[in-house]
């Protein structure tokens, strides 16, 4: 009997939710710098954002250590809370179209 508890909608086939794109986004990296950083191809950290492929533990410590962050700042088995949220505790309205 399969357990359907574990199933998950997102991120992926990987079960793990990541701000790899953010933090890249932060500090104007490359999907190809960062690849170059931690030893793998540009491609894996596509892979990695999209949450299609799990890190192993070394590539998963080494990401985080790029980013002078703990790995829980980068990885997580949970949703990440929005930053507004995690900050100031609340949730701010979705930004509206200005014409």
């Amino acid at each position: 009997m399969q357990d359907n508890s574990q199933q998950t909608l997102k991120p992926g086939e990987s079960g793990l939710y990541n701000r790899i794109a953010v933090l890249r986004a932060e500090r104007a990296i490359s999907r190809q710098e960062l690849a170059d950083a931690v030893g793998v191809n540009y491609q894996t950290i596509g892979f990695l954002e999209r949450g299609d492929y799990g890190p192993s533990l070394k590539l998963a410590f080494q990401i985080a250590e790029y980013f002078g962050l703990p790995l829980e700042a980068v990885f997580s088995t949970k949703p990440f809370q929005p930053l507004s949220e995690q900050v100031y505790g609340v949730s701010l309205p979705a930004a509206k179209e200005t014409r």
